[in-house]
């Protein structure tokens, strides 16, 4: 039931102890990294401040935005030399994210995700593919190192090509299926295209699923589809990618492992913290990172700490499912997306006006994003808009890594607003 038992069983008691103990070994650690240095210097503070778990709110927050000041290697607390990996946000325009590995960074990142993949019963001689995108995005390599930690026989399929991947799947016997909530959909629709029976043709059992906002009601309705068991996980790159929080067979939250992570929930409006069973902003500090530590690091996703122990025996506390965002990021297909950096696209043109939309739909179990922009000046020449339209989409399509349905509109026939202009409508189904 437990690969790791000592630590997947501890009590709150024995938690809170080696969150302490590892927390001050970690503020110990940050004093190597130039960026913390500075911000404990500003702040007054010193490592021998930190006399309990209480005494983290001492310390200020972490934020994106932290990150792209310091671009690339200011948050390094040990010498490059000891970095072995470095992973990097989406996107060519504006300052990207860097994270930063050691060795050991990596294989504690592999123990934790293969706890998750165990904890909802997957083994040595299950075969383990994965629809992530590898390269810089951190879904790919966490997954595959994590289930390679299990033993398991993995298949890095990586993203896209449906029909591939359900050769794989029929192929290769694959049990267990790492997929967004929108293309394990996608994949149902082109197997049954295909005439696949996934019960009845497949060895599919595990769906572990994320990276995008989805209700329990399409979570139970791909289960009924694929006839799998699907799982709710929870990562981000600047905690180290996959494998942060993760459901159990029980299926009624995801556990977040406090001996890699501290939890705080946070008002994101007075930065207060709320408590247990109230929404607000998730704030993270990482205490078993060597190359790049993070405290109090303001992660915008919003969510809950749910109450009571789980059936399951573990004692690390349970996230519910994201309900959106503090801040303006879209998440469209697992991609995470700033309307800024359409924006940025957009601006390039002189062709084009300063007033645009974004609106995002769902059509057949697949996430659309129309951008929608208005022309400086009117034109009535077709090939010439026909062409300038391909040029905005290629571009966008190189920013953000999809392919958006690009619209040329005249000038004044978007809604006009009055105070702050609504950029995105999120006409989506899913309920989050």
């Amino acid at each position: 039931m437990y690969l790791h038992e000592e630590l997947e069983t501890l009590t709150r008691t024995e938690i809170e102890a080696l969150q302490f103990e590892r927390l001050l070994r970690t503020v110990r650690r940050c004093m190597k990294s130039p960026f913390y240095q500075k911000r404990f210097a500003e702040a007054h503070l010193s490592p021998e401040d930190i006399r309990s778990l209480d005494d983290l709110r001492k310390i200020p927050f972490t934020t994106k935005q932290d990150l792209r000041d310091n671009y690339p290697f200011g948050f390094a607390a040990v010498p490059m030399s000891e970095v072995v990996r470095l992973h990097s946000s989406s996107g060519t325009t504006g300052t990207p994210t860097v994270i930063l590995h050691t060795q050991k960074d990596l294989d504690e990142w592999a123990n934790a995700v293969a706890r998750c993949l165990y904890m909802v019963g997957l083994r040595r001689g299950d075969v383990f593919q994965n629809s992530s995108g590898y390269g810089m995005f951190t879904g790919g390599l966490g997954f595959q190192y994590g289930a390679e930690r299990l033993g398991m026989l993995t298949v890095p399929a990586a993203a896209g090509n449906t029909k591939r991947q359900i050769k794989f799947i029929t192929d290769f016997g694959t049990t267990a299926l790492h997929a967004i909530p929108s293309y394990a959909s996608r994949i149902h629709e082109v197997m049954e295209d295909m005439g696949i029976d996934p019960v009845r043709d497949t060895k599919l059992r595990t769906l572990i699923i994320g990276a995008e906002p989805h209700s329990e009601e399409q979570r139970r309705k791909i289960e009924k589809m694929l006839g799998v068991k699907a799982y709710n996980s929870f990562g981000m790159s600047e905690m180290c990618g996959p494998g942060v929080a993760f459901e159990c067979t029980e299926q009624n939250g995801m556990h977040i492992w406090e001996d890699y992570y501290i939890v705080e929930i946070v008002d994101p409006q007075t930065l207060e913290p709320v408590p247990d069973g109230e929404v607000g902003e998730l704030v993270l500090t990482t205490i078993n990172r060597e190359a790049m530590p993070l405290l109090r690091y303001r992660t915008r996703d919003l969510t809950r700490i749910l109450p009571d122990d789980c059936p399951c025996g573990r004692h690390h506390k349970r996230l519910d499912r994201m309900k959106g965002r503090s801040d303006d990021m879209m998440i469209l297909k697992g991609v995470n997306i700033f309307p800024i950096q359409i924006e940025t696209v957009l601006m390039q043109f002189e062709e084009l006006g300063t007033d645009y939309l974004i609106t995002l739909t769902n059509e057949e179990a697949n996430d659309l994003m129309t951008v929608e922009v208005e022309l400086k000046d009117f034109s009535d020449d077709y090939p010439r808009l026909q062409a300038l339209t391909r040029e905005i989409t290629r571009q966008l399509k190189d920013e953000i890594l999809l392919t958006p349905m690009v619209r040329l509109v005249p000038k004044g026939s978007l809604p006009q607003q009055e105070g702050k202009a609504v950029r995105v409508r999120d006409l989506r189904r899913t309920l989050i």
